[in-house]
């Protein structure tokens, strides 16, 4: 059930639409990956929080029950180097938007998986990730 209310809310987001440009991969960043117990089982049913430092805007979203999550991002191409904090509980850490401004086609975002107190970023694993999620094969 909430794999299907992730899986729409991040389908909305990507389909193309002829009304304004916030719906375009250009005005997204996307978070995802996975959080688990300090023996590497899935913590299902966690707030995870990706909060923008420039604003003070979060994102929220829930693992379902393998401990997965997606977190949509609204930002744009003059926020490429903004830094991000990711909350699991009282646990955080610091990433930045790294994407190319230039690059109007691909899916940005990142994979930031939590396993105990230890998070690790894994940004080449996002595209595979992400079309797995969605269903599609990775670009």
């Amino acid at each position: 059930m909430v794999r299907t209310a992730l899986l729409l809310s991040v389908l909305a987001f990507g389909v193309p639409r002829p009304a304004g440009a916030e719906h375009e991969v250009y005005y997204r960043y996307v978070v995802l990956g996975y959080v688990k117990d300090a023996k590497g089982k899935p913590a299902p049913a966690r707030t995870v929080e990706l909060v923008r430092d420039k604003t003070g805007f979060s994102y929220l979203a829930d693992t379902d029950a393998q401990g997965f999550f997606v977190l949509v991002a609204r930002l744009g191409d003059e926020s490429v180097g903004e830094r991000l904090t990711l909350k699991v509980g009282g646990t955080r850490t610091g990433i930045m938007a790294r994407f190319d401004p230039a690059n109007h086609e691909d899916a940005r975002g990142t994979r930031v998986d939590l396993q105990g107190a230890r998070f690790v970023e894994r940004s080449s694993w996002f595209p595979s990730t992400l079309a797995r999620f969605l269903g599609s094969p990775p670009r």
